[in-house]
């Protein structure tokens, strides 16, 4: 039970992690977390090469630890459609202005949330699983009775419900927000 609640309580926070990476109209430096940058012949996360602030609700401020990779960071930010976002550079920093989000795309951006819930939903499934097959060998080799194995059985539902119901209240309040104007 205690290995099930982790994976399941760990599904939920990659969940939140990957809700928080989503544009809700606001500058958040978790928004540029998936722009791989080149740099020194390789690519790596826009947060190992440059500092990302928010300058205000919609400006980000990028400053890279080494001003030579000013236009590489800029590139990498312009080249990733799934942000459409357009920076400028002043040559030591990179500015990137956060357009307001259009109907169409916030409706884009909840599917999104809708898709990663279900992989949040299918990982809790599986984790589920898992434990109902420790509690069926248990029971196969008489190490826990039937009336021990029910009420294990019991806990794993109840524990399912919960860890949904918090993702799905996680979505709703992502869905509110990016849909509020």
């Amino acid at each position: 039970m205690e290995e099930m609640n982790t994976k399941m309580q760990g599904a939920v926070e990659r969940f939140k992690s990957e809700l928080g990476k989503l544009r809700t109209g606001r500058a958040h430096p978790d928004m540029l977390g998936s722009v791989k940058v080149e740099v020194y012949g390789q690519f790596m996360p826009l947060v190992h090469v440059a500092n990302v602030v928010v300058a205000d609700a919609t400006m980000l401020t990028v400053t890279p630890f080494d001003p030579s990779n000013i236009q590489a960071i800029s590139n990498a930010i312009r080249a990733d459609q799934s942000l459409g976002l357009n920076p400028s550079d002043d040559g030591r920093t990179v500015r990137v202005p956060i357009p307001a989000l259009t109907e169409e795309r916030r409706r884009e951006i909840v599917k999104s949330a809708a898709t990663k819930a279900e992989e949040a939903k299918v990982a809790l499934r599986s984790a589920r699983e898992d434990a109902r097959k420790v509690i069926k060998k248990m029971k196969d080799e008489k190490t826990a009775s039937e009336d021990e194995a029910k009420r294990l059985e019991k806990q794993i539902e109840d524990a399912i419900q919960e860890y949904t119901g918090k993702v799905e209240a996680e979505l709703k309040a992502k869905e509110t927000e990016l849909m509020k104007i």
